[in-house]
């Protein structure tokens, strides 16, 4: 290869057998359970980076089952989001990311930043109750459960949790070990289309573990829950803020 054909080929590695495809990858029929739980605002101010600043007290746990993504295949992930505020608009911070899927892994922290690393959730139907675990290293972590399709929410009212920006921290180190990049990344799901929605009676569990401390973000009060299925998109992001200039 000569140096352009490395650059053509410089947006993934390994460069000769890319681990993922080129955004914007696209997710069909994305499976959502998302339970709004309060924690200690203490808690959420140690680990939300700034310029970012906690929201409120609130903390969303997500399970999502993708059946049917482009390029990545079929899995499931688990984690945690935080509410947050950036120049005092308000966003959303993703804290943690669980998933068995290793494509899926790779692509989010390499183009984004995304704190993705191994886990198996799963998410089950049985009887009336979604069922969602993740289990770490043979270890039960999170429980989640939810009454299925209990009440239904306007497709439009669901939708407009997609039109907040999301942001994540992107880390990589330079080969001496210092920060090579440092980036708080603003990115968007685009091309939603939301095909169902709905709320119900919830319950979270979260278990310590040295290698998955979801239970440091300890559950005081589930607030709500939210099942949600769509078909959505996710390209490159922006860099709102660079830590090394």
């Amino acid at each position: 290869m000569n140096e352009q054909e490395i650059l053509d080929r410089a947006w993934a590695m390994p460069i000769t057998n890319p681990a993922y495809p080129r955004p914007p990858i696209r997710f069909v029929n994305r499976q959502l359970l998302i339970i709004t739980y309060r924690t200690d605002i203490e808690a959420l101010e140690k680990v939300v980076p700034a310029p970012l600043k906690p929201a409120s007290d609130l903390v969303l746990y997500e399970w999502i089952r993708m059946p049917d993504s482009w390029g990545l295949g079929s899995y499931m992930e688990s984690g945690q989001v935080i509410p947050v505020t950036y120049n005092g608009e308000p966003g959303s911070y993703t804290h943690s990311m669980y998933l068995d899927n290793v494509p899926g892994i790779l692509a989010g922290r390499e183009l984004i930043g995304f704190p993705k690393t191994w886990g198996t959730p799963r998410v089950e139907l049985q009887d009336e109750c979604i069922n969602a675990t993740l289990d770490y290293s043979g270890v039960r972590v999170a429980t989640g459960t939810m009454v299925f399709k209990h009440t239904a929410v306007p497709l439009e009212a669901a939708s407009k949790g997609f039109e907040t920006p999301n942001y994540a921290l992107k880390s990589i180190a330079h080969v001496d070990g210092s920060p090579r990049i440092l980036e708080l990344v603003r990115f968007g799901a685009i091309d939603v289309t939301v095909n169902g929605a709905w709320a119900g009676p919830a319950s979270l569990e979260l278990h310590p573990h040295c290698m998955a401390p979801v239970a440091d973000l300890p559950v005081r009060e589930v607030v709500s829950a939210l099942h949600l299925v769509c078909d959505m998109s996710l390209s490159y992001g922006e860099v709102a803020h660079d830590y090394l200039k």
